[in-house]
């Protein structure tokens, strides 16, 4: 037996035994046997085809299989979770058949699976954490945790076209080896999450809900699982420097990482305090990504504007005024037009500001570091640069006025001093 039959061998046993743990502990279990570069392929094969049985007598098997699959992304956003179709699938599949079998009097055992799936989909799933699968599957639900009660947000999985993770396509082949079904056709209604839809009938299930015939290939789902992981570091890089081992996974995935809308704004301003250079590339494929008006740049340029004067952030912006990268935005044709003409005063700008309450809380006694007189020295070498770089004219007063009262007052430093001679000169 090899290495890989061995670690099946393991999870097969684990979920057959594990239903009587908490199903976090079940899911740190699974972690402590697979390595981190085989979950994914591991998870399709052993996995998936557990949750997609639709056994009854597999309940608490299937409820853990389905913790598992949450926990293995967490804490990250559901979103970004490569299972989150299947996890959705299984819902309606499993719902349906709950609210048919309520209909015609009885209840559907699965209810419970059902209540553990909305949980999950709903962003609450680490509630489960301390709960066996096996206690999960026996406990009676009230009437308002009924699965006919369980809606899902449809802003956020609106219709079975928007799924398309590989998964997804996979999960629809094992259907289909069992039984072959007809392509969705959305004009003849579909089950909602919400109510005013006719319900399907028993035999329809299964086939209201199956994929068009054409899977994605092996290539995408493993693409699939490297965007995740891409995801999975960038937002670690929010928190650490990145290894260069990291930086090297993370570079080639960050256009697709970039299209996925995963990246807040918000996330710029940590990232850049860390990995500058990421941060580069992110904003870059960001802004290339955008095709119509500067205005929807927005939020990204406004946090670039109030980045500290840090040695991280004027690398950053120092990358960017001379990437020449094209774009296709009206009225720019490169990356540093853009961030020439939008941020770079802005942020010089907000850098002083930044500097001068930073030297008042000093004087009050609220900081004791040395973040005054390192961000006046950062700056002033800052635009020391810009000059020599003729990306600034010392001698206009609409480029350097302010940082020539700035350098004067703080002449003090160094830096500060130079840069004041220097355009000092420029001006006489």
């Amino acid at each position: 037996m090899g290495a890989s039959d061995a670690i099946r061998a393991s999870v097969a046993h684990l979920l057959t035994r594990a239903y009587s743990l908490p199903c976090s502990t079940a899911a740190q279990a699974f972690a402590q046997l697979v390595q981190p570069t085989s979950r994914f392929q591991l998870a399709l094969e052993v996995l998936l085809p557990v949750l997609g049985s639709g056994a009854v007598e597999n309940l608490p098997q299937r409820i853990l299989v389905a913790y598992i699959l949450f926990s293995l992304y967490a804490p990250y956003p559901l979103a970004i979770n490569p299972f989150k179709s299947v996890l959705f699938v299984t819902f309606l599949q499993e719902q349906n058949r709950a609210i048919n079998a309520a209909n015609e009097g009885g209840m559907n055992i699965n209810e419970q699976l059902v209540w553990v799936l909305w949980k999950i989909l709903k962003g609450d799933g680490h509630d489960i954490g301390p709960y066996t699968p096996s206690s999960l599957a026996r406990s009676p639900l009230p009437p308002k945790l009924r699965a006919s009660n369980l809606f899902l947000d449809d802003s956020v999985y609106n219709t079975m076209f928007e799924i398309d993770d590989s998964t997804y396509s996979y999960f629809q082949q094992q259907h289909q080896k069992i039984r072959p079904s007809p392509t969705f056709d959305p004009n003849s209604g579909r089950v909602g999450t919400h109510g005013g839809m006719s319900t399907p009938s028993t035999e329809q299930t299964t086939s209201d809900y199956s994929y068009p015939s054409s899977a994605q290939t092996m290539e995408n789902e493993m693409m699939d699982e490297r965007v995740v992981h891409g995801l999975k570091l960038l937002l670690a890089g929010r928190e650490r420097v990145l290894t260069l081992s990291e930086q090297r996974q993370l570079i080639p995935l960050i256009a697709n990482i970039s299209t996925s809308r995963m990246v807040a704004s918000l996330d710029l301003a940590p990232l850049a305090a860390l990995n500058p250079q990421i941060t580069h590339l992110l904003i870059v494929a960001m802004i290339s990504n955008v095709t119509t008006d500067v205005e929807s740049l927005y939020p990204c340029i406004d946090t670039l504007s109030f980045l500290p004067p840090t040695r991280a952030s004027l690398d950053l912006m120092g990358r960017l005024i001379q990437d020449t990268s094209p774009v296709s935005l009206n009225g720019y044709s490169t990356i540093a037009d853009l961030i020439r003409m939008e941020v770079l005063g802005r942020f010089i700008h907000e850098c002083i500001q930044w500097l001068e309450r930073a030297e008042q809380e000093q004087r009050d006694g609220l900081i004791s570091d040395d973040r005054f007189a390192q961000g006046v020295q950062n700056l002033c070498r800052f635009f020391n640069s810009l000059i020599k770089l003729s990306i600034v004219d010392p001698g206009s007063d609409v480029d350097s006025a302010e940082m020539a009262y700035f350098s004067l007052r703080n002449a003090r430093f160094e830096e500060a001093n130079a840069l004041y001679r220097l355009l000092a000169a420029g001006r006489f």
